[in-house]
């Protein structure tokens, strides 16, 4: 008998390459064009001019130039690697004191009977991170430390990536305040920040609760043997390298992770809740970029590694440790990077914009705000940065919404949803590559699982739209 069909997806570094080349090959097909751009006084950014779309001389990309995008790529989201780098860093000193795990062996005895309660414990923790400061690139070092969580729950790994990579983008797709995505977005279209947030929450509490019942569902329902346990229903006492089996950081934790939580554990607890405290309220009122965010948790990671006893030595080994473990993330991030500099270069990238939202001059309102949603997800897969697609299509949306009667709260939700939810599934997105190598779940058994539930979501957010548009939000 012939074998059933079965989706597959080359390695990660294979079809990230592969789009590159896919791009090169667009620069050849597609007729170059360009807006004019303007600098934006209340973004800080250059953004397009509607209107002004024109042919440009052609700017074909060779094999060569594409090969040589990679590395460019890399330097390009230079900024955003380091930061993962330090962050893997300053987790794995975190996870060599040890706490983490006697921390995870105290949350699952003190769930006992209920730790389904752990899903939304932990969806919870990081859809706030993506409400509050697009969390993305942060995950990716803690990943390991969710898998040492659902192995000795006996959930499967992408119980751990649903759990936090997406309840965090789905928090940010449907936040009121995220900086990267709405608070752009309204600014771009005069708009006053925080305005509507009153519905974005109603249908953020309706898409958090969509995605945590769906997950506790799938860990229900795939959930194998508890690992960790012994006969009585207790916690096993082995203190065996759980993360070197699990995830990529091969941290070497200290002491029993059944002895329970020390007094010093607390300390570096809450050491890293001020840390991300202090990134949420830098982003927010201190306009913190990448940079700042990398030395916020490379300081977290050294005052741990010296609070822990550790001393200098011990702390600066654990940091290569780490390091050498986000070089794969690292890599995945820069190629990734590298498929919009292929179509910058090639000058396709506002060719692609104008033959999205074109058509949708003609279209009735609804049709057309349906429409937008669809443009700004396919304009999400060779444009993975969503701040940089809001200032390249929310000026050539607004203009375009006034010209059809349709409020420009509405354009600003049909980008959230559009270019927002994308981040669940394309793989241009490097946060999601790396995140998903960490967890080791393959790309294709990704999208297996999350199809259905952004196709909910999808649906969601075009409920919420008509809405919007009923009500005149």
């Amino acid at each position: 008998m012939p074998r059933p069909f079965r989706f597959s997806v080359p390695h990660p570094l294979v079809l990230l390459t592969a789009c590159v080349i896919l791009a090169a090959i667009a620069s050849h097909m597609l007729p170059a064009g360009e807006y004019e751009r303007r600098d934006d006084e209340a973004t800080g950014r250059s953004v397009v001019v509607a209107g002004t779309y024109h042919e440009v001389e052609p700017s074909p990309v060779g094999l060569f130039d594409a090969i040589v995008a990679l590395p460019r790529g890399m330097a390009d989201a230079a900024e955003v690697i380091f930061l993962v780098f330090l962050i893997g860093g300053a987790f794995t000193v975190v996870d060599e004191t040890g706490a983490l795990k006697r921390g995870v062996t105290s949350l699952i005895r003190s769930l006992r009977g209920r730790d389904l309660l752990v899903i939304p414990i932990v969806s919870l923790f990081f859809a706030t991170g993506g409400v509050v400061e697009n969390m993305q690139e942060e995950i990716i070092p803690l990943i390991p430390v969710l898998l040492i969580l659902t192995r000795r729950l006996g959930f499967k790994p992408t119980a751990a990536v649903a759990m936090s990579a997406g309840a965090a983008f789905v928090g940010s797709a449907f936040s009121p305040i995220n900086p990267f995505q709405v608070a752009i977005a309204q600014q771009l279209a005069e708009l006053p920040l925080m305005s509507g947030a009153a519905f974005r929450i109603v249908f953020l509490a309706i898409a958090l609760t969509f995605w945590i019942g769906m997950t506790m569902r799938y860990a229900r329902r795939t959930r194998g043997a508890v690992e960790g346990m012994d006969a009585g229903g207790g916690q096993a006492a082995d203190a065996k390298d759980e993360t070197a089996a699990d995830g990529p950081t091969g941290a070497q934790a200290t002491g029993d992770p059944a002895e329970g939580v020390r007094p010093a554990d607390l300390a570096i607890f809450t050491l890293v809740l001020g840390t991300f405290a202090i990134v949420v309220v830098g982003m927010m009122f201190w306009h913190w970029g990448f940079n700042e965010l990398s030395a916020a948790f490379f300081i977290m990671g050294v005052i741990v590694g010296l609070l822990s006893g550790m001393k200098i030595g011990g702390t600066a080994e654990a940091y290569v440790r780490g390091f050498r473990s986000m070089a794969y993330a690292g890599l995945l991030i820069g190629f990734a990077r590298a498929i919009y500099v292929v179509l910058q270069d090639g000058r396709v990238v506002d060719t692609i914009v104008h033959a999205m939202f074109t058509p949708l001059e003609g279209l009735p309102v609804l049709a057309s705000s349906f429409g937008m949603v669809a443009a700004q997800t396919a304009i999400h897969v060779p444009v993975p940065s969503v701040s940089g697609q809001a200032v390249l299509t929310m000026p050539l949306l607004v203009p375009l919404s006034d010209l059809l009667g349709m409020s420009r709260q509405v354009t600003v939700l049909a980008y959230q949803y559009g270019a927002g939810l994308c981040e669940l599934l394309t793989p241009t997105n490097g946060a999601l590559m790396a995140i998903l190598a960490s967890a080791g779940i393959r790309y294709e058994d990704w999208i297996r699982h999350v199809l259905p539930l952004y196709l909910g979501l999808v649906a969601l957010g075009l409920a919420a739209i008509a809405l919007a548009l009923a009500t005149g939000l």
